[in-house]
């Protein structure tokens, strides 16, 4: 009983430790720095990393501190629980003479146990629950930004606040020399950040609370960035949200999170997290680039000029499903060498891009390109009809077309 007793008082005191925790998940005030000088981590996985990463997010920080108290937690009761469990058998073993009680059961013991473990759980969920919450406080971003997750890519689109109209789609720059194919070895050598770089990266300025819209139009995605603390499913037909406000510039890493297919791994989120006068800058200079690449949609283009445009654009959006030939994936991604789509008449086609399309022939359905361009849409169009074997009657798409598709 003198055993019960001290293990009564080690779990209540327990409980008294876990109900002051809270005080402890608070964050600590970070000073505005580089992210990697101020943390030492490098904004994505680290080699022989044990922990979570470095936290850049009150949010993060406030998982960050939740994760040790719950190991603390869970550490003391395990060595507790087993060290008595263990004395005991040894202390009190047969061999020694000792023989077993003749009593039955103690209120009080029972009551102890089961009053002192509520305790605890208790004392574990406040701080849990004060986290969670503020992780749903979407309300009051300085910039909201919408992701949209597709196979195998992200969209983004600036809807509120500073950049607000800036839009790009952002692709895994990794060379596929460096991936390999099935079966076969890569030949490039591998960079430091191999699969977790992209062509276009998300810009937002230190300080700012940013809102991040998320929905897919495929399959379920999910944006995903450790050193934020951030991680919310991107799901078709629903638009969901989460937040972060960074307090340090650098460069975040992190990846799609739901196996949404072969490609899964090629999916990489890259966040640049700049000062506020960098971002302004890069605002400015990204609607520039934009407005030179917003072609005149009544401008006729040659076929040549077309396909040569066509060949870009089907190269970073449609290659990874539809295969460079043409050929497609049996099973999993229709082939357009040969399609009744590509070589019947062109409205369907413009059609599927910008509606997408579900045949019920292959898993996935094809995707809505709305996003692109009607310049892009028409060149793709234009380069999938003259390249391969395929030779239709209506062998070019102009601007116009697209423009007009969209309309209806």
């Amino acid at each position: 009983m003198k055993l019960a007793k001290r293990l009564q008082s080690l779990m209540l005191g327990l409980a008294v430790t876990a109900a002051a925790m809270p005080a402890l998940a608070e964050p600590a005030a970070t000073a505005a720095g580089d992210y990697t000088a101020k943390t030492g981590g490098t904004g994505g996985p680290m080699v022989h990393q044990l922990n979570l990463q470095a936290p850049a997010t009150q949010i993060a920080e406030n998982i960050y501190n939740l994760h040790t108290m719950m190991m603390v937690i869970i550490m003391v009761i395990f060595v507790a629980v087993f060290g008595v469990m263990f004395y005991s058998i040894f202390k009190h073993r047969k061999s020694v003479g000792h023989k077993a009680a003749t009593f039955h059961e103690s209120t009080a013991v029972e009551i102890a146990w089961t009053v002192v473990p509520f305790l605890i759980v208790i004392g574990m969920a406040l701080p849990a629950t004060k986290t969670v919450v503020a992780m749903k406080d979407t309300s009051n971003a300085d910039i909201t930004i919408k992701a949209t997750g597709m196979q195998w890519k992200w969209g983004y689109d600036y809807l509120k606040g500073e950049g607000e109209g800036i839009s790009f789609i952002s692709n895994l720059s990794t060379p596929r020399a460096q991936v390999g194919n099935p079966g076969e070895e890569f030949t490039g050598k591998r960079n430091e950040n191999y699969l977790m770089e992209v062509d276009n990266e998300v810009v937002v300025p230190v300080g700012k609370k940013i809102r991040i819209v998320t929905t897919a139009n495929d399959v379920i995605h999910a944006w995903m960035i450790p050193a934020f603390g951030v991680k919310q499913d991107a799901i078709p037909g629903f638009v969901r949200d989460t937040w972060f406000k960074a307090e340090y510039t650098g460069t975040f890493r992190g990846n799609c999170a739901e196996l949404c297919g072969k490609e899964h791994a090629f999916m990489p989120i890259v966040v640049k997290v700049v000062t506020a006068e960098e971002y302004t800058a890069w605002v400015n200079g990204k609607k520039k680039e934009m407005a030179a690449l917003a072609d005149d949609p009544n401008k006729t283009w040659t076929i040549d000029e077309l396909k040569t445009k066509g060949e870009k654009v089907y190269t970073a959006n449609c290659a990874v499903c539809h295969q460079a030939n043409g050929k497609g994936v049996p099973g999993a991604f229709a082939a357009l060498d040969g399609s009744p789509v590509v070589t019947g008449p062109k409205a369907e086609q413009i059609n599927v891009l910008l509606h997408g399309k579900k045949s019920g022939k292959f898993p996935s359905e094809m995707p809505a390109w709305k996003q692109l361009s009607d310049t892009d849409i028409a060149a793709v169009i234009t380069y999938t009809r003259n390249n391969w074997s395929n030779k239709p009657a209506e062998n070019i798409v102009q601007p116009a077309e697209v423009v007009a598709a969209r309309a209806k």
